[in-house]
């Protein structure tokens, strides 16, 4: 699955940087959450893959607070991406006209940028606060997370889709309703497997609480989903289809021309 995970993300980005008429807000949006999928996989899983092949199961005290500041940077970024591009829908079917106007290049680099910053001085926080906990007994973590972070982006989303459902209603015509939604499914489907997964794992009662249970949900979020993401958005995405196509077809003829 990492394997999978890196080379459909890799995939991802270089056939947006190599199709020019994909240089639009979303895909730009698109190829920098394909890069946080990358590096968020990144964190856990090669320690992961360590300890399951190695009899010693530990990290060290620096490592820890490495991959927890990782870990937590480019969740968050995650995050920010995520409400980002459905700001991104939001304008498109909003506001169609005013579209090019509203979201340009420079608005969505500067949009990019303030989530990696954003990201960067949240994980820099908790890094700080958690480097000053002193463990007495249990130095287990089993897991470590911001609501905040989870709580408003996720509220942003929804605010976001609840103007866009709001404005297609009212619009007369099927066919456009259609393709207003048909524009936000592949968005949608990454929000409600990446959100209901950490909802599973963190909001339910402390009755219902599994270890493993939690343990198998986590991997659902840090591995399953980053690898699935590059699908549900070339499966579900006519222009990413046309160009992957162009792109295989160009790999094809200057291999064996």
């Amino acid at each position: 699955m990492y394997a999978i995970n890196i080379s459909g993300n890799f995939a991802i980005i270089t056939l947006i940087i190599s199709t020019p008429h994909l240089h639009t807000p979303m895909y730009i949006f698109l190829s920098n959450l394909a890069l946080a999928d990358i590096c968020f996989t990144s964190t856990t899983v090669p320690k992961m893959l360590q300890n399951i092949f190695s009899p010693t199961k530990a990290i060290s005290y620096m490592g820890c607070l490495a991959q927890t500041y990782f870990f937590i940077c480019f969740a968050a970024m995650e995050n920010f991406l995520l409400a980002a591009m459905a700001y991104d829908r939001y304008i498109a079917i909003c506001y169609p006209l005013r579209y090019p106007r509203i979201l340009t290049r420079t608005l969505c680099s500067q949009m990019v940028a303030l989530c990696q910053i954003l990201s960067h001085l949240h994980a820099l926080l908790h890094t700080f606060l958690m480097g000053r906990l002193i463990f007495c007994a249990d130095n287990k973590i089993p897991h470590f997370f911001c609501v905040i972070v989870i709580n408003g982006a996720l509220a942003f989303i929804i605010a976001s889709y609840a103007r866009i459902i709001s404005v297609v209603l009212r619009s007369p015509s099927a066919k456009s309703k259609w393709r207003a939604f048909s524009t936000c499914g592949s968005h949608l489907t990454v929000v409600a497997i990446f959100y209901g997964t950490l909802t599973w794992v963190y909001f339910r009662p402390l009755t219902s609480y599994s270890v493993t249970e939690g343990r198998i949900l986590t991997v659902m979020y840090t591995v399953v989903t980053p690898m699935l993401n590059p699908f549900i958005y070339s499966l579900r995405n006519g222009d990413v289809k046309g160009a992957f196509r162009k792109w295989v077809s160009r790999i094809w003829t200057s291999s064996f021309s």
